[in-house]
């Protein structure tokens, strides 16, 4: 059928959001096209490669280098170098990596499909409630209580927390150091558990903060990515001692749970575009 289509990035059908970077996909006129934005230090041998599963991409792409630089390395042992406005063939068989300190942004219409299917077998896309703990002056509660001591409670701690994310049937995806990250399928659960965090640490003589924001993420390596985790950690950093805060969306989302807030207002999150709505929970 002879038609006018348009399609606009600004919209994709699709976005694959994997480390250091992003696919943007669009389907018109039966074709598959895609945008996908390489961050400094990407490089397919090492972030593809464990994944994936072979020695080298083995996807034919061609191509519009839109902006940065990248560079391929072919199974033949040759090198080549794309920039600004270069259009490109790579033959199956590459490994490739940015140039510089500028991301790459590449438009592709062959190549694609296999791709995505890489970004794909890499991740599994999830919306869910994200939990970041952090106990607050650890360093300092850690030399006045002595090594031996905060190791011990510290253990008693992370042994609570768990606890806790088995009562509230959260999912644990890791420690880091002082602090849990772990997701939820339900926001009200989330945020029940983050207070009986904040009350737990205080029986111990210790103090924490907790956010619960609400997005879609990506499970890879046991471990979860994705701009949600990241705004829950900016989230987090906002928070005083013993305070739970939650983005606008999970409040939203808890609204039949009978919680409490308080409306702390408008927030600009490092890394992240425009302001969000920021809530304390009232306890």
């Amino acid at each position: 059928m002879n038609k006018f289509e348009l399609q606009s990035f600004d919209k994709p059908n699709e976005t694959i959001e994997f480390e250091l970077g992003r696919t943007e996909i669009v389907q018109i006129a039966e074709q598959t096209v895609g945008r996908t934005i390489f961050r400094p230090g990407w490089r397919w041998s090492v972030h593809m490669r464990p994944h994936v599963g072979t020695d080298w991409c083995e996807s034919r792409h061609v191509g519009l280098n839109l902006s940065g630089r990248f560079r391929f390395l072919l199974r033949d042992g040759t090198e080549h170098e794309v920039g600004p406005h270069e259009a490109y063939v790579v033959p199956a068989g590459h490994d490739g990596w940015v140039v510089g300190n500028e991301p790459a942004v590449q438009l592709e219409w062959s190549g694609l499909r296999g791709w995505a299917g890489e970004l794909e077998s890499l991740a599994e896309r999830v919306l869910a409630t994200v939990l970041f703990t952090d106990i607050v002056d650890s360093t300092a509660t850690a030399a006045r209580l002595g090594d031996r001591r905060w190791q011990e409670v510290l253990a008693e701690f992370n042994s609570d927390v768990r606890d806790a994310l088995a009562r509230f049937r959260g999912r644990e995806i890791k420690t880091t150091g002082d602090g849990f990250l772990a997701t939820f399928d339900g926001a009200a659960r989330a945020i029940r558990c983050a207070a009986l965090l904040a009350e737990t640490a205080a029986a111990k003589d210790l103090r924490v903060r907790v956010a619960v924001h609400t997005g879609e993420i990506e499970f890879v390596d046991q471990d979860a990515r994705g701009v949600a985790v990241h705004e829950a950690a900016r989230i987090m950093s906002l928070a005083g001692p013993q305070e739970v805060l939650v983005s606008e969306i999970t409040r939203q989302l808890a609204a039949a749970a009978n919680l409490a807030f308080e409306d702390r207002g408008e927030h600009r999150l490092k890394g992240l575009e425009g302001s969000r709505r920021i809530y304390a929970l009232v306890r």
